[in-house]
Protein backbone atom coordinates (compact mmCIF):
# COMPACT_ATOMS: atom_id res chain seq x y z
CA UNK A 1 0.00 0.00 0.00
CA UNK A 2 1.40 3.37 -0.95
CA UNK A 3 1.82 5.95 1.79
CA UNK A 4 1.36 8.78 -0.70
CA UNK A 5 4.88 10.16 -0.30
CA UNK A 6 6.36 11.29 -3.62
CA UNK A 7 9.72 12.78 -4.52
CA UNK A 8 9.78 15.84 -6.77
CA UNK A 9 12.79 18.01 -7.55
CA UNK A 10 12.58 21.49 -6.02
CA UNK A 11 12.12 24.36 -8.50
CA UNK A 12 15.67 25.53 -7.70
CA UNK A 13 17.12 22.01 -7.92
CA UNK A 14 19.73 21.04 -10.49
CA UNK A 15 17.28 18.32 -11.55
CA UNK A 16 14.37 20.71 -12.15
CA UNK A 17 15.11 20.91 -15.90
CA UNK A 18 15.59 17.15 -16.32
CA UNK A 19 12.52 15.70 -17.98
CA UNK A 20 13.14 11.98 -17.46
CA UNK A 21 15.48 10.13 -15.10
CA UNK A 22 15.99 6.55 -16.28
CA UNK A 23 17.98 4.12 -14.14
CA UNK A 24 19.82 1.22 -15.74
CA UNK A 25 20.11 -1.60 -13.23
CA UNK A 26 21.10 -5.25 -12.91
CA UNK A 27 20.62 -7.84 -10.22
CA UNK A 28 24.30 -8.84 -10.41
CA UNK A 29 27.57 -7.57 -11.81
CA UNK A 30 29.20 -8.62 -15.05
CA UNK A 31 26.09 -8.58 -17.24
CA UNK A 32 26.95 -5.49 -19.29
CA UNK A 33 24.91 -2.92 -17.37
CA UNK A 34 27.37 -0.05 -17.82
CA UNK A 35 27.84 -0.88 -21.50
CA UNK A 36 24.07 -0.76 -21.93
CA UNK A 37 23.82 2.53 -20.02
CA UNK A 38 26.44 4.37 -22.08
CA UNK A 39 25.15 3.09 -25.42
CA UNK A 40 21.55 3.91 -24.45
CA UNK A 41 22.59 7.46 -23.55
CA UNK A 42 24.52 7.88 -26.80
CA UNK A 43 21.66 6.41 -28.83
CA UNK A 44 19.15 8.82 -27.27
CA UNK A 45 21.50 11.70 -28.02
CA UNK A 46 21.91 10.54 -31.61
CA UNK A 47 18.12 10.55 -31.95
CA UNK A 48 18.04 14.23 -31.06
CA UNK A 49 17.41 14.12 -27.30
CA UNK A 50 19.46 16.22 -24.87
CA UNK A 51 21.03 13.50 -22.75
CA UNK A 52 23.14 13.18 -19.63
CA UNK A 53 24.79 10.16 -18.01
CA UNK A 54 25.31 9.85 -14.26
CA UNK A 55 27.71 7.08 -13.29
CA UNK A 56 26.28 6.03 -9.92
CA UNK A 57 28.27 2.79 -9.77
CA UNK A 58 30.20 4.12 -6.77
CA UNK A 59 32.35 1.02 -6.27
CA UNK A 60 33.25 0.47 -9.92
CA UNK A 61 32.84 3.67 -11.97
CA UNK A 62 33.57 2.88 -15.61
CA UNK A 63 31.87 5.59 -17.64
CA UNK A 64 34.90 7.95 -17.84
CA UNK A 65 36.85 5.13 -19.54
CA UNK A 66 33.95 4.13 -21.79
CA UNK A 67 33.42 7.73 -22.91
CA UNK A 68 37.11 8.26 -23.60
CA UNK A 69 37.47 11.02 -20.99
CA UNK A 70 41.17 11.69 -20.41
CA UNK A 71 42.55 10.41 -17.08
CA UNK A 72 42.83 13.20 -14.52
CA UNK A 73 39.89 15.15 -15.97
CA UNK A 74 37.82 16.81 -13.24
CA UNK A 75 34.47 18.62 -13.45
CA UNK A 76 34.76 22.41 -13.33
CA UNK A 77 33.44 23.92 -10.11
CA UNK A 78 30.92 26.77 -10.24
CA UNK A 79 30.36 29.08 -7.29
CA UNK A 80 32.53 26.96 -5.03
CA UNK A 81 29.86 24.25 -4.82
CA UNK A 82 28.30 23.07 -8.06
CA UNK A 83 29.98 20.81 -10.61
CA UNK A 84 29.72 21.29 -14.35
CA UNK A 85 29.35 17.92 -16.09
CA UNK A 86 32.07 16.81 -18.46
CA UNK A 87 30.91 16.54 -22.07
CA UNK A 88 31.88 13.60 -24.26
CA UNK A 89 30.43 12.37 -27.57
CA UNK A 90 27.67 14.99 -27.25
CA UNK A 91 26.36 13.95 -23.82
CA UNK A 92 26.91 15.38 -20.33
CA UNK A 93 28.53 13.09 -17.79
CA UNK A 94 29.50 13.04 -14.14
CA UNK A 95 30.94 10.15 -12.18
CA UNK A 96 32.68 9.44 -8.92
CA UNK A 97 35.43 8.23 -11.24
CA UNK A 98 36.03 11.86 -12.21
CA UNK A 99 36.35 12.90 -8.57
CA UNK A 100 38.79 10.34 -7.16
CA UNK A 101 42.02 8.73 -8.32
CA UNK A 102 41.22 5.82 -10.64
CA UNK A 103 43.41 3.50 -8.54
CA UNK A 104 41.69 4.43 -5.27
CA UNK A 105 39.40 1.74 -3.85
CA UNK A 106 36.01 3.01 -2.62
CA UNK A 107 35.68 1.40 0.82
CA UNK A 108 32.38 2.96 1.86
CA UNK A 109 29.47 1.69 3.91
CA UNK A 110 25.87 1.97 2.71
CA UNK A 111 24.99 5.41 4.16
CA UNK A 112 28.21 6.89 2.73
CA UNK A 113 27.39 5.50 -0.71
CA UNK A 114 23.86 6.96 -0.63
CA UNK A 115 25.22 10.29 0.60
CA UNK A 116 27.84 10.45 -2.16
CA UNK A 117 25.25 9.42 -4.75
CA UNK A 118 22.87 12.20 -3.72
CA UNK A 119 25.58 14.83 -3.45
CA UNK A 120 27.07 14.17 -6.89
CA UNK A 121 23.65 13.93 -8.53
CA UNK A 122 22.20 17.04 -6.90
CA UNK A 123 25.33 19.21 -7.01
CA UNK A 124 25.86 18.74 -10.75
CA UNK A 125 24.56 21.50 -13.04
CA UNK A 126 22.79 19.19 -15.49
CA UNK A 127 20.87 22.01 -17.16
CA UNK A 128 18.04 21.19 -19.54
CA UNK A 129 17.93 17.48 -20.39
CA UNK A 130 15.37 15.24 -22.01
CA UNK A 131 16.97 12.18 -20.41
CA UNK A 132 19.38 11.60 -17.56
CA UNK A 133 20.55 7.98 -17.68
CA UNK A 134 21.74 6.66 -14.29
CA UNK A 135 24.18 3.74 -14.30
CA UNK A 136 23.24 2.10 -10.99
CA UNK A 137 25.49 -0.11 -8.82
CA UNK A 138 24.79 -3.81 -9.46
CA UNK A 139 22.60 -5.67 -7.00
CA UNK A 140 19.21 -5.41 -5.32
CA UNK A 141 20.13 -4.71 -1.71
CA UNK A 142 19.57 -1.83 0.70
CA UNK A 143 21.89 0.50 -1.21
CA UNK A 144 20.00 0.08 -4.47
CA UNK A 145 16.66 0.45 -2.67
CA UNK A 146 17.83 3.65 -0.95
CA UNK A 147 19.11 5.08 -4.23
CA UNK A 148 15.86 4.28 -6.02
CA UNK A 149 13.90 5.97 -3.23
CA UNK A 150 16.07 9.10 -3.12
CA UNK A 151 15.78 10.07 -6.78
CA UNK A 152 12.73 11.19 -8.81
CA UNK A 153 12.93 8.20 -11.13
CA UNK A 154 10.78 8.03 -14.27
CA UNK A 155 11.52 4.41 -15.13
CA UNK A 156 14.00 1.55 -14.95
CA UNK A 157 15.75 -0.61 -17.54
CA UNK A 158 16.81 -4.05 -16.29
CA UNK A 159 19.90 -5.66 -17.82
CA UNK A 160 20.53 -9.40 -17.70
CA UNK A 161 22.22 -12.29 -19.49
CA UNK A 162 20.62 -15.63 -20.40
CA UNK A 163 22.15 -17.62 -17.50
CA UNK A 164 19.65 -18.86 -14.91
CA UNK A 165 21.43 -17.10 -12.01
CA UNK A 166 21.39 -13.76 -13.87
CA UNK A 167 17.73 -14.21 -14.77
CA UNK A 168 16.88 -14.92 -11.13
CA UNK A 169 18.63 -11.70 -10.11
CA UNK A 170 16.83 -9.82 -12.89
CA UNK A 171 13.52 -10.93 -11.39
CA UNK A 172 14.66 -9.58 -8.01
CA UNK A 173 15.50 -6.27 -9.69
CA UNK A 174 12.04 -6.02 -11.23
CA UNK A 175 10.43 -6.82 -7.86
CA UNK A 176 12.58 -4.20 -6.11
CA UNK A 177 11.54 -1.40 -8.47
CA UNK A 178 7.91 -2.49 -8.33
CA UNK A 179 8.08 -2.25 -4.53
CA UNK A 180 8.88 1.47 -4.82
CA UNK A 181 6.48 1.87 -7.76
CA UNK A 182 9.13 2.72 -10.34
CA UNK A 183 7.84 1.69 -13.80
CA UNK A 184 9.86 -1.02 -15.55
CA UNK A 185 10.54 0.23 -19.08
CA UNK A 186 11.83 -3.16 -20.15
CA UNK A 187 14.55 -5.77 -20.13
CA UNK A 188 17.79 -5.89 -22.14
CA UNK A 189 19.52 -9.24 -22.67
CA UNK A 190 23.26 -9.14 -23.23
CA UNK A 191 25.37 -12.08 -24.50
CA UNK A 192 22.19 -13.41 -26.09
CA UNK A 193 23.89 -15.24 -28.94
CA UNK A 194 27.47 -15.91 -30.01
CA UNK A 195 28.48 -15.74 -33.66
CA UNK A 196 31.79 -17.43 -34.41
CA UNK A 197 34.18 -14.93 -36.00
CA UNK A 198 35.77 -17.72 -38.06
CA UNK A 199 32.88 -19.75 -39.44
CA UNK A 200 29.83 -17.59 -38.72
CA UNK A 201 28.05 -20.32 -36.72
CA UNK A 202 25.48 -18.89 -34.27
CA UNK A 203 24.91 -20.48 -30.87
CA UNK A 204 23.03 -19.58 -27.66
CA UNK A 205 25.89 -20.67 -25.41
CA UNK A 206 24.39 -19.19 -22.21
CA UNK A 207 20.78 -20.22 -22.81
CA UNK A 208 17.95 -19.15 -25.07
CA UNK A 209 14.98 -16.84 -24.57
CA UNK A 210 15.37 -16.20 -20.83
CA UNK A 211 14.86 -12.43 -20.92
CA UNK A 212 11.90 -12.86 -23.28
CA UNK A 213 10.24 -15.19 -20.77
CA UNK A 214 10.83 -12.77 -17.88
CA UNK A 215 9.43 -9.88 -19.93
CA UNK A 216 6.35 -11.92 -20.78
CA UNK A 217 5.84 -13.11 -17.19
CA UNK A 218 6.00 -9.57 -15.81
CA UNK A 219 4.16 -7.92 -18.68
CA UNK A 220 7.09 -5.67 -19.60
CA UNK A 221 8.88 -4.98 -22.88
CA UNK A 222 11.83 -6.98 -24.18
CA UNK A 223 13.80 -3.94 -25.30
CA UNK A 224 16.55 -5.78 -27.16
CA UNK A 225 18.97 -8.69 -27.33
CA UNK A 226 22.69 -8.02 -27.80
CA UNK A 227 25.15 -10.60 -29.15
CA UNK A 228 28.26 -11.80 -27.34
CA UNK A 229 30.64 -9.75 -29.47
CA UNK A 230 34.26 -8.91 -28.65
CA UNK A 231 33.93 -5.63 -30.54
CA UNK A 232 31.37 -4.29 -28.04
CA UNK A 233 33.91 -4.61 -25.20
CA UNK A 234 36.85 -3.38 -27.28
CA UNK A 235 34.95 -0.28 -28.41
CA UNK A 236 33.97 0.66 -24.84
CA UNK A 237 37.50 0.04 -23.56
CA UNK A 238 38.78 2.36 -26.30
CA UNK A 239 36.37 5.14 -25.27
CA UNK A 240 34.22 4.78 -28.39
CA UNK A 241 31.11 2.71 -27.60
CA UNK A 242 29.33 0.91 -30.44
CA UNK A 243 26.82 3.69 -31.16
CA UNK A 244 29.64 6.12 -32.04
CA UNK A 245 32.35 3.64 -33.13
CA UNK A 246 30.19 1.90 -35.75
CA UNK A 247 27.02 4.01 -36.01
CA UNK A 248 25.63 2.07 -38.97
CA UNK A 249 26.50 -1.37 -37.61
CA UNK A 250 24.09 -4.06 -36.38
CA UNK A 251 24.94 -3.56 -32.69
CA UNK A 252 24.44 0.21 -32.89
CA UNK A 253 21.07 -0.39 -34.54
CA UNK A 254 19.98 -2.61 -31.65
CA UNK A 255 20.88 0.12 -29.15
CA UNK A 256 19.06 2.70 -31.29
CA UNK A 257 15.98 0.47 -31.30
CA UNK A 258 16.20 0.15 -27.50
CA UNK A 259 16.47 3.93 -27.16
CA UNK A 260 13.48 4.47 -29.46
CA UNK A 261 11.37 2.04 -27.40
CA UNK A 262 12.33 3.78 -24.14
CA UNK A 263 11.57 7.23 -25.54
CA UNK A 264 8.26 6.05 -27.00
CA UNK A 265 7.12 4.54 -23.71
CA UNK A 266 7.90 7.72 -21.80
CA UNK A 267 6.28 9.93 -24.44
CA UNK A 268 3.09 7.88 -24.15
CA UNK A 269 3.12 7.90 -20.34
CA UNK A 270 0.97 10.80 -19.07
CA UNK A 271 2.66 10.62 -15.66
CA UNK A 272 5.99 11.28 -17.28
CA UNK A 273 4.74 14.47 -18.91
CA UNK A 274 3.97 16.11 -15.60
CA UNK A 275 7.46 15.47 -14.26
CA UNK A 276 9.09 12.41 -12.76
CA UNK A 277 8.10 11.13 -9.33
CA UNK A 278 8.06 7.92 -7.36
CA UNK A 279 5.85 6.72 -4.55
CA UNK A 280 7.45 4.92 -1.64
CA UNK A 281 5.71 1.85 -0.28
CA UNK A 282 5.16 1.19 3.43
CA UNK A 283 5.77 -2.54 3.12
Amino acid sequence: MSNGHSIHPRPDSNLSQVRHIVVVASGKGGVGKSTTAVNLALALSRQGHKTGLFDADIYGPSQPLMLGIAPGTRPEIEGGKFMLPVEAHGIKCNSVGLLVDENQAMVWRGPMVVGAFNQILNDTRWGELDFLIVDMPPGTGDIQLSLAQSVPVTGAVIVTTPQDVALLDARRGIEMFRKVEVPILGVVENMSIHVCSNCGHSEHIFGDGGAARIAKNYGVTLLGELPLDTAIREQCDAGNPAVVADPDGKVAQIYLDIAAKVAKQLAENPAGKSGPSISISDD
